[in-house]
């Protein structure tokens, strides 16, 4: 295994303009965040109250061990991880529509992990568990080499402004981290509405020599990944989004 990329990225989907909780807030029972920005949020009643009653059923603890995903899942099927899950409503959609395949989502705030517990819950969704913890150490500690068929990173926080692009999740470092944990033939799908970071995202997954891109420059938005509310507010402003997916060669 390689040399473990220090936690130092913050791993959260920029989904929801609300979702500022601060990290040390996280549920007492499932760790804490080491590499990532303080901020505060509200959390209404019904995500507290899930992540009181719901974590036990359907979250997995962190801890530094390799999982087994068909005793996590209790059943053999290919596995797809999504990093910053936010609000849920992709996930949901997204496993809805793929049940044959399994979803792990990692995700740190506890409005976005209590809401998507919510959504687990009520719509029985068997194929999906959540880690909530630092998506840096879930990927050293947690994730086998070769074991995963897909990985989702929609909308990650764009950091905007040039002095903290360091800050981006999508690197060369934590690419690479990634593309050991996918299986070949196993594939990597970005999406951002942020132009300067879909040209980072793409530039960067270019370089990764264990991947190569599905398309000529930007991808088709998939299918399967449903336009976000936030997309179509975006777009009735006149934005865009770009998607960028790549497969393990």
């Amino acid at each position: 295994m390689s040399k473990e990329l220090q936690g130092t990225t913050s791993a959260v989907a920029d989904k929801n303009p609300q979702k500022t909780e601060s990290s040390t807030h996280q549920h007492p029972n499932f760790g804490r965040i080491r590499s990532f920005v303080h901020r505060r949020a509200h959390i209404t009643p019904g995500q507290q109250q899930a992540l009181d009653t719901l974590m036990q059923k359907w979250a997995i603890p962190y801890q530094a061990e390799l999982l087994h995903f068909d005793t996590v899942f209790q059943r053999h099927a290919p596995t797809i991880l999504e990093i910053g899950f936010g609000m849920g409503e992709t996930t949901e959609k997204i496993a809805q529509l793929r049940h044959e395949e399994n979803f792990l989502g990692v995700e740190v705030f506890n409005a976005g992990v209590g809401a998507m517990l919510n959504r687990i819950e009520n719509s029985q969704l068997n194929n999906v568990r959540i880690i909530q913890h630092d998506a840096v150490d879930v990927i050293n500690h947690m994730i086998p080499l070769d074991s995963l068929a897909g990985i989702h990173i929609y909308f990650p926080d764009p950091w905007p402004k040039k002095r903290h692009h360091k800050r981006r999740l999508i690197q060369a470092p934590f690419v690479h981290l990634l593309a050991q944990r996918l299986q070949k033939g196993g594939y990597i799908h970005c999406a951002t509405d942020w132009e300067n970071y879909a040209e980072q995202m793409l530039a960067v997954l270019s370089e990764e020599p264990l991947l190569e891109n599905t398309a000529e420059g930007f991808a088709p938005k998939p299918d399967y990944r449903p336009q976000t509310k936030f997309e179509t507010r975006g777009f009735r402003l006149g934005h865009h989004s770009w998607d960028v997916v790549f497969k393990k060669v």
